[in-house]
């Protein structure tokens, strides 16, 4: 299984992508909500050529099929995405496959497509979406590595620069962040904080 990076942080744009990739990230996805089909493919293929251009690993939130068209290598679902996802030809497609998951049920439905990253989540409390699930807690990543072995743990959820060291010890591989780098004053130097507090883990 081909080794990801520690830092995986999401955005929204590629307006994002443009002013953060040069800054080393090497491991990005792009999740786009509620926007016009035209816009999202063509926000996808510059996010591929971006990230190409950057020897960056993207991934694709949600948008399977656009990323299958697009010649992208990476699609992250969510629980709900599987109902209606063809994995099959996600897999044909020669594409790697990111999965979400909250509690036991869910992780053992992830487990039978064979994922190439779990996430849990959130870890802690977080402002980006509602959701029915409470925080999980570094107890919980301790837990899902143990059942999970070698697949790559990514945690997601509240991660903070300074909740990093104990999500990596708990047991996660990868440490996704947005709204500690979207809603920072300075995304630029808060990336390259992530970017020292991630580099000791590879």
């Amino acid at each position: 299984m081909m080794k990801l990076d520690p830092f995986y942080p999401i955005f929204d744009s590629t307006d994002w992508l443009k002013r953060l990739l040069p800054l080393g990230i090497k491991l990005v996805q792009l999740r786009i909500k509620d926007a016009d089909p035209a816009v999202l493919q063509r926000e996808i293929r510059l996010a591929r050529d971006l990230c190409a251009a950057s020897d960056c690993t993207l991934v694709v939130n949600d948008y399977w099929e656009m990323a299958i068209d697009a010649g992208c290598d990476f699609v992250h679902l969510g629980q709900e995405d599987l109902d209606t996802a063809d994995i099959a030809a996600i897999r044909r497609a020669d594409i790697r496959l990111g999965l979400s998951t909250h509690d036991h049920a869910e992780l053992d439905r992830a487990l039978s497509f064979a994922p190439d990253y779990i996430a849990l989540g959130p870890v802690y409390p977080t402002i980006l979406k509602k959701m029915k699930w409470h925080q999980q807690g570094l107890e919980k990543l301790t837990e899902w590595k143990g059942l999970i072995g070698g697949i790559p743990l990514v945690a997601i959820g509240g991660m903070r620069v300074d909740r990093a060291e104990g999500a990596f010890a708990a047991g996660a591989d990868i440490v996704s962040v947005v709204t500690d780098i979207t809603l920072n004053s300075d995304p630029e130097t808060q990336v390259k904080r992530w970017r020292d507090v991630t580099r000791p883990v590879q």
